[in-house]
């Protein structure tokens, strides 16, 4: 089968693809602001409904779940529906459930609201990201991914510092605001920026969607989702202590060292998605290869303090090189769900994120040292390098001898790029 071409895109839709990937990152920038600025805020929130700080950590629980339960949910269930009209939806839900996390009354309705806030969380990176490889060019489309999560990277740098301060100096409820002004503002761009898609919508259905995700490839690279970002999470969340109890800096420096670790991962991103259009998985081992390494040093690094800032910096780089190559390939094993694949993806990232602390957290407990917890993630990233390993000979497998060059066989679904339309 002929591998479309440039051509197959009407030039206002390529005209148009740069603006409405910005519009895409907008509403990125403002998930990854709402998920990760309840870390900064736990002690203000747990005051003020007068809960203790582990009950209070259970806000960040309750967002996690609702992106693991919401990402394949959703994405199924709004399958045949435009998906403009889903990401414009989303961004309605995701702006519903920041305003309630304002005006919660109780610790338990803040619960309630956190859950729903994480609800559109991973099906919007899914159908986003079939969005932008959908009006990208054949060879930009892990470029076009990387775009789009350039909002979540960005949020790291700019939007939670920014967002943390505000709910310090005007109270946690003003947090919560902004952000639903941001989904306010996402949801504007969207209705403005993303052309209309007149063409059919995918016709699979919920039955075929579901069928879709039985391939063998397509829970490989789902495996690999969780154990290379869970040897992140391993690391990242217990990078304060490291940086205190190891590299000696002041609690007051960490804000600054997070936000190293911001631009890390938005340099990550963006080098991921330009070299995973040349070699998706060539880019996808050399990512973990440098997870491996960087976290393997980490013990050497953290034992001054320049070295520290730089190894916050260059796990950022490494773990988010990743990021591209894992969600276009977890779409084209999947090519009959691509929705639905890349919302599980997401899904895949947040089990990372509750696995990797989880047992980077038994490293620690059973006191094996404060940087332990990276060299645990280092083994997680060798696993996810082993998983990566075994998804390439089920892929050379699973090659059409006839084909002129390597093509996965993913679905019975022939791959296409959707016309786009204004």
């Amino acid at each position: 089968m002929s591998r479309p071409t440039p051509t197959s895109l009407s030039a206002p839709a390529r005209r148009a693809t740069p603006l409405a990937l910005l519009a895409l990152a907008v509403g990125a920038f403002g998930i990854g602001t709402t998920e990760f600025v309840m870390m900064g805020l736990l002690p203000d929130v747990a005051d003020d409904l007068g809960v203790s700080i582990p009950s209070a950590g259970h806000l960040v629980s309750a967002y996690a779940l609702g992106v693991v339960i919401g990402a394949p949910l959703l994405a199924a269930l709004t399958a045949r529906m435009p998906r403009r009209k889903v990401l414009i939806g989303l961004m309605g839900l995701f702006v519903a459930g920041n305003a309630l996390s304002a005006f919660a009354p109780d610790y338990d309705y803040l619960l309630a609201a956190r859950f729903l806030s994480g609800l559109p969380h991973g099906a919007f990176f899914g159908v986003g990201a079939v969005v932008a490889t959908n009006m990208a060019a054949p060879e930009r489309k892990a470029r076009s991914v990387s775009l789009m999560f350039l909002g979540l990277t960005v949020a790291n740098v700019l939007g939670v510092p920014v967002a943390t301060a505000m709910g310090q100096q005007l109270g946690w409820r003003a947090t919560f605001l902004g952000v639903s002004v941001i989904g306010v503002a996402a949801i504007a761009a969207l209705a403005l920026l993303i052309p209309r898609d007149r063409a059919a919508a995918p016709v699979a259905g919920l039955r075929g969607e579901l069928a879709a995700l039985r391939s063998l490839p397509v829970w490989l690279a789902l495996g690999t989702t969780v154990a290379g970002f869970g040897a992140l999470f391993s690391a990242y969340s217990y990078i304060t202590p490291m940086l205190t109890d190891s590299a000696g800096y002041a609690d007051s420096s960490v804000t600054l060292l997070l936000a190293l670790f911001g631009v890390g991962a938005t340099i990550g991103n963006l080098v991921g998605g330009r070299l995973a259009d040349h070699a998706m998985r060539g880019t996808l081992v050399g990512g973990l290869v440098s997870l491996i390494v960087v976290l393997g040093a980490f013990p050497l690094l953290m034992s001054t303090a320049w070295s520290a800032a730089l190894a916050v910096t260059l796990l950022g780089v490494a773990a988010f090189v990743t990021g591209s190559p894992l969600n276009l390939m977890v779409m084209e094993r999947a090519s009959a769900a691509p929705s639905l694949a890349s919302s599980a993806n997401q899904a895949a990232f947040n089990m990372a994120n509750a696995g990797g602390a989880w047992i980077g957290g038994l490293a620690l407990a059973a006191g094996f040292g404060t940087t332990s917890p990276a060299l645990v993630g280092a083994g997680l990233a060798a696993l996810g390098l082993g998983v990566a390993g075994v998804a390439y000979v089920v892929d050379r497998r699973r090659v059409t001898p006839s084909a002129g060059r390597e093509r996965v066989v993913a679905s019975h679904v022939p791959a296409r790029v959707e016309p786009v339309h204004h």
